[in-house]
């Protein structure tokens, strides 16, 4: 029983601070703000946003920034076995590559006629 109440606790543990980890505001990206239709409270006159002083995310800057954010995740993936291919043939059909030249007969040569006296059941 104490096995199973450590196993837990220790689980609890390590699942409370993964959670904490990834609740760092300091990982999130920096931008712009949010917009904000007034600046402070009517009554007391405390701001009322999380980032008070910041301008608007509109416009073309914050979607330049935001477009700048995500180059750093582009994935730029070849194939290397591509280099080989000089010439495409189309759908279907094998490229022409660098090196030996594979050709794939067709599975049939010859085609038998059925005549019209013929009759298939």
């Amino acid at each position: 029983m104490k096995l199973v109440l450590g196993a837990l606790a220790t689980v609890s543990g390590v699942l409370l601070a993964l959670s904490m980890a990834s609740a760092n505001p300091a990982l999130l990206p920096k931008h712009e703000g949010y917009p904000m239709m007034n600046s402070g409270s009517p009554v007391t006159g405390q701001p009322t946003a999380n980032d008070p002083g910041q301008s608007d995310a509109r416009g073309e800057a914050s979607l330049l920034k935001s477009a700048e954010s995500v180059k750093s995740a582009e994935q730029n993936l070849q194939k290397l076995d591509n280099a080989r291919i000089t010439e495409g043939q189309g759908a279907g059909r094998l490229p022409k590559v660098q090196g030996p030249q594979i050709t794939i007969a067709p599975p049939v040569t010859s085609a038998t006629k059925i005549a019209p006296d013929r009759k298939i059941k």
